[in-house]
Formats: structure tokens, C-alpha cells, sequence
């Protein structure tokens, strides 16, 4: 089946759009950068049909979406689906300078968004400089007609909850200044869902910057969680009400209740919840921050609310006062930790899954924060007048031009890229020690990709380090889901963690967070050739260089080979 979607770009983007498939209704998209009013004062932003964040698409499982992208604006931009694994087809993944170039201005792209396996919440978004700060939207995917449900009752309504960062100045400028000054980028100011910050917000309008939702008493709803935010992971409750997780990056989990919701950026996560409280109270969601205490997401409010009203309730006796629920504290890491441990996939005759269990290629990854030194001349702003940067078995990953990597490898242009990634970190050393000798602060830099084998059995283990300042870090692999079969605390031993390895039932993830001064092991089939970038999901860890690049081999039949190029692909 084919969705169209017409996208075109107003001012600095737009949209317009058409999306069919079977019952589903036409929808029409515009992105413009609009004057928006809200968060204490009113500025130019990027937003969809006028809002933000943008509309949700609606698909199902095994649709093709295609997508003629127009850029009139002034500013290069790309467009990523993300978590969609999109078949032999990485021209149409979205990352600038990795599988396509930039769409410049005045251009047109058409771009085939192929679903195949995925099924429950994922998200598209920007993937050029910081531009998804605002050019977001959800994506859901329904099961297909006629084959098959949801594994759980039929909630009685379903809303998506997107998570975000809004800062007063342009998110260019943050971007510029960050990258100019070689230290962190000025913190955001408010939390936002679904684009609002609630009440707790300075100068907010109750009426106007707080979401609202309205529920029936007894009713059971899915919420479709999304952390668009760009730097930091968050914690999700409602007051009062539990929330039964069932899902996450589109692939459903054994239901499990919990009180708070541990989300990294990047990351989805479904949840049931029922009205079943006292219909004559208001009840806040409320969002904040999880993080490792760095000043970027400390110094400003960290707290997002939105309204749970229930209907037909008595007026006249009804709290004004929302009560509002109790997040676990922003440094609370074990939080975090305790709640992804809980994800283990479904596995029923429905939703079976394949762990690969005879491992042909074992990688094993550090993720690290680093300096480099400030060039001559000028003045930087990370530790000891040294430049920020981040790096994965010491390579700070240097974003090529002028060439995107994908056609460099299709069309063999030597010089673009090495390929000598190497599987394990050059040196061995103590990762989660508390004091680190100088000489591991500053990395390497370059362009260096790994190779695989089609339907190469894969492995990575990704360690945290406490070199410079240690952090959590949300790893994204574009391409594939995989499955985590193992987390834990400290630096990872390979004789006694693989034994605790979960072969039986491991969730099956896109995006997934390296612990503080821990580690977390995935796997892999590596069953989809072309060009796939991993990063870091927080967007300054990305721009510092916590990145790199699979290629992964065609098979030897046509249908395990990569797709040949659109004739339309944008140029440098």
C-alpha cells in the first residue's frame, strides 16, 4: 500500500501534504515559520499547519509513505523518520551529510518512507543542526487491517504526548553560539508538552499555555509518549493514577504498573492509564528533568505541567488546585536505571522475536565527553579554555562534506571516509574511574566507518566513561531496532555479565540510554545494507562528535540488496 504526503516549505520550511491509506482520511501538511505568541512574548518559529508541535501521522503497519519535499526557504534542512527501519532504502533516513545532502533552498526531494515491522508509536523530526526543536510530529502505526490488534483491551481513546525544550532565543542562534564558544549551549527555558509549559511557567496564561485532557470516569486511555527534547532525558507522571506501560519504539512490552515514566530523547513509550480517581479534582502530568546534574538543565525550571479534567463532574464542589504528582529527583539515576530494567518484550504466537544467539561480531564501544584544544586566537568556554567535544572509542566523528557518505560509498569516491572503525577502544583503562589521567581527555577526530557482513550476527557493548564529566547517553541506531540484552552499573565484565545476559525476552528498542558510569549491551541482525549513522540522542553530544557509521554489505540476492538511488536526490 502508498501514503503520499506533499511536503513543501514556506518562509524557512513548509509542508503541504496529502496522506491516504485504505480507510485512513487525506491530510494536508504546512510548515511555515510563524509568528508564535506563546512563552512570554511572541517570535518566528518553524511549525506544521501553524502549530506546535506538528500534526501526527497515521499509517500501518507495512505502508509506504512518499514524500515530495520543496524547500523555498533560506536554510539547508533534512527530514528523518525516525525509528522507521526503512528497508534496503537508506536514501530517504534524513541525516545531512550522512545519507543525503541537504535539501537547499528553492530544491524539491522525494523521499519513500518505507514501514515494515513496526507497530505503536515512533516520531518524525529534523536532522539538520538543531532544527527539531520545533520540526516535529508523531507518527502511529496501527496494525494492519483484518491480521491483527492490540495485545491489551481496546483503550477507550488515544492522545500523543510529545516532550519538549523551548528556549526564547532562535534555536539557530543557541546552536551558532554553542558551537562558536566550544562550550555548553545556553539551557533551555521551560519544558514544554505537547508545545505548552503549564502553569508553573513565568508570565504563563492558564487558559492558553497549559494542555488540557479530558477523560470519562472509569475509562481506560493510550498515551503515546514522545522526548523530543534536545538535551536531556525527563521523568513522566500523572497525580494519583498509575500507568501501565505496554509498549516502546514501536514494538509492545509485557505490561508492568508503575507510578513515574523514565524517557530518554529520542525515545517512545506507551502507557494505559484509566480515570478512575475522584472526578472533582483536577490532576496535573507533569514532566521533569532526569539527568546527571549537569548546569544545562538545572539552572532554569525544570517542571512541565499539563490538566487531566475529568468530565461531568460537580462543578460546584470541584478542587480549582490540580494536584500534582511526585517525580523522582533530576539526579535520581537509579530511578531511571530500575525503570528501563523493566522492559521485556511481548512474546506471544503474535509478536514473536528472534535474539541472535551465535554472535559473529562482537564490538565493544566507549562513550565518552572529551576536549580538544582551543584553536589560536580565540577564547573557549569548555574545562581549562579547551573545546567540548565527545567521541566513541575515541573518535570525535568530523561531519564530511562536501559529500554525503552514502553516495561516496555507492559511488565509490575514494577519500570521503576510512573504514577502519575499530571494534574496541584503543586503550584499556579503568572507564568509570573517578579521577582519569589527562592525556584520555582529548580524542581523535575523523570519518571512519565500520563494515558488516549482511545478516552478520552483531554485538555492541556500550560503556560509559567518567572521562572529563560523566553522563548518561541516549544511543540511537537508524535502521534497525535491537534488542537490549543486558545493563548494568561500572565497567562491564565480560565473564561475569554475559552470563546474565537476557536471551528470553529483551526489549526491542531504537533508541536506548547508556547508563552514568555504566554500560548496556544490544543486538543485532545485520540485515539491512546501506549506509546507518549512530549517535548520541542528546543533540550537544551529536554536534561534539558521539557518532559513527555502519556499512552494511548487500546480500547476494536482489531483494538483500540496497535500492538504487532517486533520480532527485539532493546535491552539495
Amino acid at each position: 500500500m502508498k501514503v503520499v504526503l506533499r511536503l513543501q516549505l514556506l518562509g524557512v520550511l513548509v509542508f503541504v501534504g496529502i496522506f491516504h491509506s485504505e480507510a485512513w482520511a487525506r491530510y494536508s501538511f504546512v510548515v511555515e515559520e510563524t509568528p508564535y505568541t506563546r512563552l512570554c512574548g511572541t517570535k518566528n518559529i518553524l511549525t506544521v499547519n501553524g502549530t506546535f508541535p506538528g500534526p501526527t501521522l497515521y499509517v500501518r503497519r507495512g505502508d509506504t509513505v512518499v514524500v515530495d519535499v520543496y524547500n523555498k526557504g533560506t536554510r539547508n534542512i533534512t527530514i528523518h523518520w525516525h525509528g522507521v527501519k526503512q528497508s534496503r532504502n537508506p536514501w530517504s533516513d534524513g541525516p545531512e551529510y550522512i545519507t543525503q545532502c541537504p535539501i537547499q533552498p528553492g530544491a524539491k526531494f522525494s523521499q519513500n518512507i518505507i514501514f515494515s515491522t513496526e507497530e505503536g508509536t515512533l516520531w518524525w523530526h529534523a536532522h539538520s543542526e538543531w532544527d527539531r526543536a520545533t520540526v516535529h510530529g508523531a507518527i502511529i502505526i496501527y496494525p494492519k487491517n483484518g491480521t491483527d490488534h492490540y495485545p491489551f483491551p481496546k483503550p477507550h481513546a488515544e492522545f500523543p504526548i510529545i516532550l519538549g525544550e523551548w528556549w526564547k532565543q532562535d534555536i539557530d542562534k543557541v546552536y551558532n553560539d554553542a558551537i562558536q564558544s566550544g562550550g555548553d549551549p545556553v539551557a533551555s527555558d521551560a519544558l514544554t508538552i505537547n508545545g505548552q509549559p503549564g502553569d508553573f511557567y513565568p508570565c504563563s496564561s492558564k487558559s492558553a499555555d497549559t494542555f488540557k485532557l479530558k477523560v470519562d470516569f472509569g475509562k481506560t486511555y493510550l498515551l503515546r509518549l514522545v522526548n523530543n527534547a534536545l538535551q536531556i532525558s525527563l521523568y513522566f507522571a500523572i497525580a494519583n493514577h498509575t500507568l501501565a506501560v505496554v509498549g516502546s519504539d514501536a514494538s509492545y512490552l509485557k505490561p508492568f504498573v508503575t507510578d513515574y515514566i523514565s524517557i530518554s530523547p529520542g525515545q517512545t513509550i506507551d502507557v494505559l492509564f484509566t480515570a478512575n480517581q475522584n472526578p472533582n479534582h483536577l490532576y496535573y502530568m507533569a514532566a521533569g528533568v532526569s539527568s546527571d546534574a549537569t548546569p544545562l538543565v538545572v539552572e532554569n525550571n525544570t517542571t512541565t505541567t499539563a490538566i487531566i479534567h475529568y468530565n461531568n463532574q460537580n462543578h460546584t464542589s470541584r478542587s480549582t488546585t490540580p494536584l500534582i504528582p511526585k517525580l523522582p529527583s533530576y539526579d535520581d539515576t537509579i530511578s531511571s536505571v530500575n525503570f528501563t530494567s523493566r522492559f521485556r518484550s511481548l512474546v506471544d504466537k503474535n509478536h514473536p522475536i528472534d535474539v541472535p544467539k551465535h554472535i559473529r561480531k562482537r564490538m565493544f564501544f566507549t562513550v565518552s565527553m572529551n576536549t580538544l584544544p582551543c584553536p589560536n586566537d580565540t577564547s573557549c568556554q569548555g574545562p581549562n579554555g579547551s573545546r567540548l567535544a565527545t567521541s566513541v572509542n575515541n573518535i570525535s566523528f568530523v561531519t564530511p562534506t562536501p559529500i554525503d557518505l552514502l553516495e561516496a560509498y555507492y559511488y565509490q569516491i575514494k577519500g570521503a571516509f576510512g573504514v577502519k572503525f575499530p571494534s574496541f577502544p584503543p586503550l584499556k583503562f579503568n572507564f568509570t574511574a573517578e579521577d582519569q589521567p589527562s592525556y584520555l581527555e582529548t580524542p581523535k577526530r575523523g570519518i571512519e566507518l565500520k563494515v558488516l557482513k549482511y545478516n552478520a550476527s552483531v554485538q555492541i557493548v556500550f560503556q560509559g566513561t567518567s572521562i572529563v564529566d560523566p553522563s548518561e547517553h541516549p544511543m540511537h541506531l537508524h535502521g534497525f531496532s535491537f534488542y537490549v540484552v543486558g545493563i548494568g552499573s561500572g565497567n562491564f565484565d565480560k565473564h561475569k555479565d554475559r552470563l546474565k545476559f537476557n536471551l528470553v525476552d529483551p526489549p526491542l528498542q531504537n533508541t536506548i540510554a547508556v547508563p552514568l558510569n555504566g554500560w548496556i549491551a544490544i543486538r543485532f541482525k545485520a540485515d539491512n545494507p546501506g549506509v546507518w549513522f549512530m549517535h548520541c540522542h542528546f543533540d550537544r553530544h551529536m554536534s561534539w562528535g558521539m557518532d559513527m557509521a555502519f556499512i552494511v554489505k548487500n546480500g547476494k540476492t536482489p531483494n538483500t540488496q540496497m535500492l538504487p538511488p532517486p533520480p532527485d536526490m539532493p546535491p552539495c
